[in-house]
């Protein structure tokens, strides 16, 4: 799957990290709700570095559909809210 990071590009991730992309969208998620910045950013912070980490960074030059798109790492809840859709950042 492709997962864009909004201002810092997209990675290439295997379908086999959904269900651990999926957890920490549901964190992520609980903590808007609770307005707990804490977690918000520990959460944001997780999923952005599961892409860093087990992705591939793809070229600036190579531009392909995204299947997922996450906010920047430094988002304000009340961004993150906002691109929040009924599944969460994170379809499925």
């Amino acid at each position: 799957m492709i997962v864009r990071v909004l201002g810092e590009g997209q990675y290439e991730l295997s379908d086999d990290r959904l269900e651990e992309l999926n957890s920490q969208d549901e964190r992520l998620a609980a903590a808007l709700e609770n307005k707990d910045e804490a977690t918000f950013r520990a959460a944001l912070q997780a999923l952005v570095g599961l892409l860093r980490s087990e992705g591939v960074r793809l070229p600036d030059s190579e531009l392909v559909p995204s299947d997922i798109v996450l906010p920047r790492p430094d988002a304000s809840l009340e961004e993150v809210a906002k691109m929040l859709g009924h599944d969460g950042l994170v379809p499925g």
